[in-house]
């Protein structure tokens, strides 16, 4: 791809979208470059307090305010030491600009419409690793939005998980 790009990277905190995350750094982040990370939280019982952000997701955060446990808090989203410093590094390094979207909702049909919001080039997302029974009562996230995306979507794996 010629000039900026934009990349999404799907973050639930767990080991699997942390390896996605420093995956899309190292692999697809060039100078110039907007990374997206998208956190998708299921839609709560109290959800009157997030009304506001329930269908559109919260405003962009730069990665700034995304460092500041105030801000996030009200969103009710706890900061990250590990992925704050992947981000903080990334942007200095890689001279990339990090901003954070949160969506509430299902998080097939949230990264799906993240896609076409955020006009993303490709997406960069972590895979649980369920096999069999747990992958057909639960759903695979990931199966679901690369075989329903328009766009490049690249499943990453953490190191060690094997197939069962």
């Amino acid at each position: 791809m010629v000039g900026a790009k934009t990349i999404g990277v799907a973050v639930d905190y767990s080991k699997s979208s942390k390896c996605a995350l420093e995956w899309a750094i190292d692999n697809l982040a060039d100078k110039g470059d907007t990374l997206y990370i998208i956190h998708v939280k299921p839609s709560s019982p109290d959800e009157s307090r997030y009304s506001l952000w329930v269908e559109s997701g919260s405003p962009l955060i730069p990665l700034v305010e995304f460092r500041d446990p105030n801000i996030m808090k009200k969103y009710a989203v706890d900061a990250d030491a590990e992925v704050l410093d992947m981000c903080d590094t990334a942007s200095r390094q890689k001279e990339i600009t990090i901003v954070a979207k949160i969506l509430w909702g299902d998080a097939r049909e949230k990264l799906m419409e993240a896609i076409d919001e955020l006009k993303l080039d490709a997406l960069v997302m972590g895979s649980r690793g369920l096999t069999g029974l747990k992958r057909i009562i639960m759903g695979s996230v990931a199966n679901y939005v690369m075989g329903n995306a328009t766009i490049p979507v690249t499943i990453v794996k953490e190191p060690g998980l094997q197939k069962a």
